[in-house]
């Protein structure tokens, strides 16, 4: 009996041996990090996957064509911190493409215009989130111009009329206060950073400091991240599925098309002056959000540009 247990056991120890080397050798080898965040399926796309990885560093990152000095281990790691942040915050980032295809396309050509690279369209971005927003420190529009550098550049800023609110116009006035900078400070990432800490808050720590390149400056919380986080988005924008975002054209917000309606009188009442156009005040706003009354003065006479939206495109209740 007890010969039989024994051979019994080294039977079922043999079997156990045999069943981990054939689980072994069917084990497909770990894929890296970098092999799983790039694996595409056939349309180009990233494959499904909802664990959370480090990322890899983009090679040749630049703002601008400056390059980021990514050798410096401090670099580095501001820079990770910023793609990390960004990409699994799933939802502001998804949102933002979709706002992106909405609004890009009127910024990018003003920029142009203007001599000013493509690539600060991404301060409006993390200025607002592509957004009408209204700062604690008032600051406003998709730019957070303030009151003062508005009137300074000679936008129209009064209880009727706010076109910091107006995105072309607005869009004018930071590409010409980069541009300002930029002269001042010779550098696209300079020029950046200052328009989060004004052109003066700058050159003061430049001069404090003894140094003349963002990336050397020891600066506050906001402002030490601003061009990280501008760098960051433009990653992760530019080529969303390798950071395993997926959606289709269908799902991204589009631009309405509009057609203008010149005014050089006063507008007693916007709601009615909507319906006379086929559309109501809501409309009106959504397309005009510099008016900001439901009237407007106009005493001067002042020839304003007011956009009403292409028939088709809202189902309005009259």
């Amino acid at each position: 009996m007890k010969l039989l247990k024994i051979m019994l056991m080294s039977i079922g120890l043999i079997t156990i041996c045999a069943l981990s080397i054939q689980a072994v050798q069917q084990t497909p080898a770990a894929k890296s990090t970098t092999e799983k965040i790039q694996e595409r399926d056939e349309e180009g796309k990233v494959t499904k996957d909802y664990n959370i990885y480090a990322l890899p560093m983009p090679d040749d990152l630049n703002f601008a064509g400056e390059p980021v000095p990514l050798d410096n281990p401090d670099i580095y790691e501001r820079m990770d911190k910023e793609l990390l942040v960004n990409t699994y915050w799933q939802s502001n980032a998804l949102l933002l493409m979709k706002r992106a295809n909405k609004y890009f396309p009127v910024i990018e050509p003003i920029l142009k215009e203007k001599g000013v690279p493509d690539d600060l369209k991404y301060i409006a971005v993390i200025e607002s989130s592509l957004t009408q927003a209204v700062s604690p420190a008032r600051a406003t529009g998709f730019w957070q111009i303030m009151e003062g550098t508005g009137k300074d550049y000679k936008l129209e800023i009064n209880s009727n009329v706010d076109e910091r609110y107006h995105i072309e116009k607005a869009t004018r006035v930071a590409a010409d206060y980069l541009k300002k900078s930029k002269e001042k400070f010779g550098s696209w990432t300079l020029a950046a950073a200052a328009y989060n800490a004004g052109n003066a808050g700058i050159s003061r720590q430049l001069e404090r400091q003894d140094v003349n390149d963002y990336y050397d400056l020891l600066l506050g919380e906001e402002t030490g991240r601003y061009v990280f986080r501008i760098l960051a988005l433009k990653e992760i924008m530019k080529d969303p599925y390798k950071y395993g975002f997926h959606y289709e054209e269908k799902d991204l917000y589009k631009h309405i098309p509009t057609y203008t309606v010149e005014i050089s009188s006063p507008v007693t009442d916007f709601a009615g002056f909507a319906k006379e156009h086929g559309i109501n005040y809501k409309i009106l706003k959504l397309h005009n959000p510099w008016l900001r009354e439901a009237h407007l003065d106009n005493n001067s006479g002042k020839k304003y540009k007011i956009e009403i939206p292409q028939k088709g495109y809202y189902n309005v209740g009259m």
